[in-house]
């Protein structure tokens, strides 16, 4: 009698591109244990796109993932990958992933590892899905992205020492935060921190009268004596001059000692916090969910509290002007030196 060949499992990879961000590893965790259950083979790619274009893997079972939803960065390690915008780049990755017999793909980044995906999906046929992992929190379809909250509560770690410094000296101080074109960092770190001001693209219309209304504004409280300090969190790519050209302006309109400072990369490092750590695990199970009811390009995101699919074509970027940061930032200004 012939035997009963045991099924082939499934095969499910991951992969995390683009900038990392903290809980990247609690997704990765989430969507192994829940692929396992189900009963998938699940592999991951090394160093993003990159990795499936050069066919560079692990095997991703108990072991691997056991112990990793605390910690930042990501196992998979991450890259960003020109060549999956060139149409020999997207080709590799689609052979990779024919070759090694994978069904399911799903990729953790954020606007350009999406773009990437739908790049993918013109010459691959399985089933993609997105999940946003990204300090910035600028992925439109969701209210929130992996890593966003961490990166908060370290900026708003760092701003608080600083506060510190600047109270001992009655300095002012200038501390960009990141956020590549999104003003959701410094507008949370800002209102956390107690900043006297918060700068970023979405309050800006016309730079320089905003500046000048800033300088008059920052000037009048310096005379009040009040506060000691004067802290103003700005978002990167805010303005179209540095951190320290603006503290320059201050220091010279003002005749009060200003200084300025970058935070820079420590914003997507660290341990993720627990917000993080329970946005990754809930997308990440969703992900798997959403591969078996034969889903695909779809991002899995949080909407008023709630885990949705949206469609992977119409992420991309939160409009510039978003409304609602405006509106939440207007709810906190006290205009105290008015």
């Amino acid at each position: 009698m012939p035997q009963n060949k045991k099924p082939v499992k499934q095969r499910l990879a991951i992969i995390t591109s683009g900038g990392d961000a903290p809980g990247m590893n609690a997704s990765i965790r989430a969507i192994t244990l829940k692929a396992l259950q189900n009963g998938y083979d699940v592999i991951g790619f090394i160093a993003g796109f990159h990795g499936l274009i050069n066919a560079e893997f692990i095997q991703l079972d108990l072991k691997s993932v056991d112990n990793i939803i605390h910690k930042g960065g990501t196992i998979l390690k991450t890259a960003r990958c020109k060549d999956m915008f060139n149409e020999q780049g997207v080709k590799k990755a689609s052979c990779t992933l024919n070759n090694l017999d994978i069904e399911s793909l799903i990729v953790i980044g954020g606007d350009g590892s999406f773009k990437g995906a739908q790049a993918l999906s013109e010459y691959w046929h399985g089933q993609i899905i997105g999940i946003p992992g990204t300090i910035d929190n600028d992925i439109n379809g969701t209210d929130q992205t992996i890593g966003f909250w961490t990166a908060i509560d370290t900026a708003l770690d760092c701003i608080d020492k600083i506060r510190d410094t600047a109270d001992a000296f009655d300095r002012i101080f200038v501390i960009e935060v990141m956020g590549r074109d999104c003003g959701f960092i410094a507008m949370e770190s800002g209102i956390a921190s107690g900043a006297q001001q918060i700068i970023c693209h979405e309050l800006i219309s016309d730079e320089a009268d905003f500046i000048q209304q800033l300088l008059i504004s920052i000037k009048k409280a310096s005379k009040q004596s009040y506060p000691q300090s004067y802290v103003i969190v700005v978002a990167e790519n805010a303005l179209s001059f540095s951190t320290a050209e603006l503290a320059k302006k201050i220091s010279e309109y003002t005749q009060v000692d200003t200084r300025s400072a970058i935070l820079g990369y420590v914003q997507r490092g660290g341990a993720p916090v627990a917000m993080d750590r329970v946005l990754a695990t809930q997308l990440g199970i969703k992900a798997v969910e959403a591969i078996n009811k034969q889903k695909r390009n779809l991002m899995i995101g949080m909407s008023k509290g709630e885990i949705i699919t949206f469609p992977l074509s119409q992420t991309g970027l939160k409009n510039k002007t978003n409304k609602d940061l405006i509106k939440r930032l207007e709810q906190f200004s006290f205009n105290l030196t008015i």
